[in-house]
């Protein structure tokens, strides 16, 4: 029971740490208008969240690469720790430039948080239990897509928005000691070649690519020397990286994979969605708050109708295709419906009803959730063993990277906006005395105090601005959907209908290799099947149709076992030893078990034995035919043998 608690407290302190990580990508969403009007630079608006996500997504690789090589442990510690820091630092930030260098430092530490989180999980979890533990871990980037903008709108109308920041700081510490006082070492240790230059030149190259796209036109004209400085800079990034990762022994994107179709289109389709999901989310509050002068908690609840599409269609669609083994026409329908969503909020106004807004933003949550969880499913599907792990990876690399350049580029789109709609509100309606119009750009919320004829004006301009983001936003989203039609469908492979709804709405890759990729759908699978009368099924199986399952489980807890005291068999399956008895002598009537003559201790008979190692060897098979179509491989085959009697809870397995 000690060892049950202990292990409990580190997947609490993991879940609390992805909780983290995962919350960052959306709580600043609803807190940004309040941010703006206190720090100023609207213009730079889009970094905010933009720094993060890139800072999060090109350290993804390197954690996972790491925490292999040299135990994951101390590299979680440290996630933890450079996550906390950036916290409490953008927390204290008194310029839009600070705040914004150190989100990239906050997401440097959140990428490790919920690459290792993920990766620990299997370190500490027998693999009968992992299926159930994946599950939580996926529930937690569901619940934080969310009640991450309600969290931040509360935070900033009842706090500040600095506790937008400093909210992660207990629960952070919290994690930390815990991980630190309970979480065991691990000696298995996985050498790699990282590709340190393929990382820094990809990340190099987009972070360039994102600059080049915020600042022209607006900041610097597009001739200026600093936007193509930027431009050279990403070809040239680019290039090398192209030379580099022909090069790699373990290359963070094998270029061969583009070869593929069906990678190279679920990318552009994941970029997409990427671009229009964080587009969105990012600028809707800022219409609500400006526009319809709500407060921030109340922005957050608007945003929910989107949110609940996504996970509710995200859910929907995952089971629909374990369920056919049919994927192609989800991300066709999902783009459309996106596409179609995004036009309608193009069509939003000062005077539109929150109802119609609500209405604009579920259409558009119910196509992304469509097309999200699909994107992964395909590329696991289409590509071969060695690949996979990589692979899966590059998926949701893409999408986030859309992200990013979504934030950047509708951010660019608003701000061109806002500066010509306020240069005709000057040029055509007289103006207080001494009001300057810039003050209207620098703090939005000083709309509310004009006098009522000038606040139609500059409300007019804010919902014109905003509408034209997602004018911008609809054809491009309608790109995907084009994309989508050549998407090819094949047969699906059973471990990759296991995907998770966190695999589906996590912007950042878990950064497993192919085995592991592997295994994860196996658990998931023989975890599902275990709590559908498999003990029953395989008890039939082997001659032993008249037993309970949990006659069945008993007997598969007994293998290999010796002597083992039936107090401890009683806790193990969290009954009292009264309850578990009629069980256990069901087994010794058909001479299947033994008990030791002071009553406390339980053993197999050699018939026990031929029994028990019987439906080992049925699980076996069932797991084999769960892989077969990876083809035979020994890694897949020695995988079996080990999982196999954890999955029974052999106690010559326990975690």
């Amino acid at each position: 029971m000690k060892q049950q608690r202990g292990l409990m407290l580190i997947i609490i302190a993991l879940m609390l740490g992805m909780l983290l990580a995962a919350l960052d990508q959306t709580i600043v969403s609803t807190a940004l208008p309040t941010i703006v009007s206190d720090l100023g630079g609207l213009e730079q608006l889009s970094w905010v969240v933009t720094g993060y996500m890139l800072a999060s997504t090109v350290s993804t690789p390197l954690w996972g690469k790491l925490g292999d090589q040299y135990g994951r442990k101390g590299l979680f510690i440290a996630a933890i720790v450079i996550f906390l820091i950036g916290s409490a630092l953008c927390g204290l930030s008194q310029t839009m430039g600070q705040l914004i260098a150190f989100r990239s430092l906050q997401g440097l530490g959140g990428g490790g948080l919920m690459v290792l989180a993920q990766a620990i999980v299997g370190d500490v979890v027998s693999a009968r239990d992992r299926g159930k533990y994946q599950g939580f871990f996926g529930g937690v980037f569901a619940v934080s897509s969310v009640i991450g903008p309600l969290l931040g709108g509360l935070f900033v109308d009842h706090l500040s928005w600095h506790w937008v920041f400093f909210i992660n700081l207990p629960i952070g510490v919290v994690a930390l000691f815990v991980i630190a006082a309970v979480l065991p070492g691990t000696s298995k240790r996985t050498k790699h070649k990282i590709d340190y230059a393929g990382i820094v030149l990809l990340g190099g190259a987009t972070s360039c690519l994102v600059l080049m796209t915020t600042w022209g036109g607006q900041t610097y004209a597009w001739s200026d020397p600093v936007i193509i400085g930027l431009i050279v800079a990403a070809v040239v990034m680019v290039g090398l990286w192209a030379f580099v990762e022909t090069r790699a022994k373990e290359p963070v994107l094998p270029l061969h994979l583009f070869k593929l179709r069906v990678f190279t289109m679920t990318s552009l389709v994941g970029f997409v969605v990427g671009f229009g999901m964080f587009g969105a989310l990012t600028y809707l509050p800022l219409f609500m708050q400006v526009v319809y002068g709500v407060s921030a908690t109340a922005s957050g609840l608007h945003l929910l109708p989107m949110m609940v599409g996504t996970l509710g269609m995200s859910i929907l669609s995952g089971q629909l295709i374990a369920k056919t083994g049919k994927y192609r026409i989800y991300p066709i329908l999902g783009t459309a419906i996106a596409t179609v969503g995004m036009f309608m909020l193009s069509r939003l106004t000062e005077t539109s009803s929150t109802l119609t807004m609500s209405i604009d933003l579920l259409v558009l949550g119910c196509g992304l959730g469509l097309v999200m969880q699909v994107l992964v499913i395909a590329v696991q599907n289409a590509v071969g063993f060695e690949d996979l792990g990589v692979a899966t990876s590059g998926a949701t690399f893409f999408r986030s990277i859309g992200g990013s350049f979504g934030v950047a580029v509708l951010g660019s789109v608003f701000t061109s906006r806002l500066n010509d709609d306020l240069s005709q509100v000057v040029a055509t309606t007289q103006l207080p005395p001494g009001f300057d119009p810039a003050q209207v750009q620098a703090d939005p919320t000083i709309i509310q105090t004009l006098p009522a004829n000038l606040q139609s004006e500059f409300l007019h301009v804010y919902a014109d601005s905003i509408a034209q983001v997602f004018t911008v936003a609809t054809p491009i989203m309608a790109v995907a959907f084009v994309l989508s039609w050549f998407i090819p469908e094949e047969k699906l492979r059973e471990t990759t209908k296991a995907v998770d709804i966190g695999e589906g709405l996590g912007a950042t890759s878990a950064e497993r290799n192919s085995l592991a990729e592997v295994e994860r759908g196996l658990v998931r699978l023989a975890d599902k099947r275990l709590r559908r009368d498999f003990y029953v099924k395989l008890g039939a199986e082997n001659g032993l149709l008249d037993l309970p399952p949990e006659s069945i489980w008993v007997l598969t807890r007994l293998q290999d076992a010796g002597w083992l005291m039936a107090e401890e068999l009683a806790a193990r399956a969290d009954v009292t030893r009264q309850e578990g008895r009629p069980y256990v002598d069901r087994l010794i009537e058909q001479g299947l078990v033994r008990r030791s003559t002071d009553g406390h201790s339980l053993r197999l008979t050699p018939q026990g034995d031929v029994k028990a190692e019987e439906l080992l060897q049925s699980c076996r098979q069932t797991l084999r035919e769960l892989v077969a179509d990876w083809g035979p491989r020994p890694e897949l085959e020695q995988l079996i043998d080990e999982l196999s009697p954890q999955l029974l809870g052999s106690p010559t397995d326990r975690p």
